[in-house]
């Protein structure tokens, strides 16, 4: 009778690590055009430099690769099974470092204001629902971009009261469906959400965005400010 092999870690390295920092994948994140798979940080910084693929040269996208960006939950949870102790050192390098920043969840910094219910099944009616009160904690500003040359259905207003404090793990898409319920807008209605001028990805988290984007502003400038906008399809 065949005896079966056992299995080691370092047998599955080639999918589970990523290629430019040699890693094992961190919150691994695929690009769309070629399905291969990197750390989320080390995708991104790459595309600040280049909007090809490094693992196969592959042009992504001519003027926003982010956008051919999709988190790989599943392969998530399979890195975190195999690898002992890493799910552990990556949540206590997270809490570590928004202690560092004063992103508390019970922190005074920044505007006091209502707690919004953004979880992706949000139904804005206040009952019920994860609110995700035991994540760390951040305030930002959603900002209106003035409305150049638009008019009629085209127009978006501004927010009553934009600033809100709300989970780190919140992604731009929930922001978008967040401000269609608060302008009573069809939740078809397409949106761009920009920090810094740049074009934020539906899948980008608050604490990514905060973390490698608005943190260049500096530690004074805040909270952080997402501005938003009707899509623009530039064709």
């Amino acid at each position: 009778m065949a005896t079966q092999r056992k299995h080691l870690v370092r047998d599955f390295n080639r999918h589970i690590t990523c290629s430019i920092c040699r890693g094992y994948l961190i919150k691994p994140t695929a690009v769309t055009e070629c399905l291969h798979t990197f750390c989320k940080s080390c995708i991104v910084q790459h595309f600040e430099e280049s909007n090809e693929c490094p693992e196969c040269g592959i042009q992504v996208h001519e003027t926003n690769p982010l956008e051919m960006l999709r988190l790989d939950k599943t392969l998530e949870e399979i890195i975190f099974k195999l690898v002992p102790g890493l799910r552990d050192k990556e949540e206590q390098q997270e809490s570590e470092f928004w202690r560092k920043n004063k992103l508390k969840s019970n922190g005074e910094d920044g505007p006091r204001a209502k707690k919004p219910c953004l979880s992706d099944e949000e139904e804005d009616d206040g009952k019920g629902g994860d609110y995700h009160r035991s994540d760390p904690q951040i305030a930002i500003c959603l900002d209106c971009l003035r409305n150049n040359g638009q008019s009629g259905e085209s127009i978006v207003k501004g927010l009553m009261k934009k600033f809100i404090r709300c989970s780190t793990r919140v992604t731009v898409g929930t922001i978008k469906k967040f401000l269609c319920v608060k302008l009573k807008m069809p939740s078809s209605y397409e949106l761009d959400v920009l920090c810094n001028g740049e074009i934020m990805g539906k899948d980008h988290t608050l604490e990514f965005i905060y973390r490698t984007r608005w943190r260049l502003q500096g530690e004074s400038a805040y909270p952080m400010v997402l501005e938003y906008r009707p899509r623009i399809d530039f064709g």
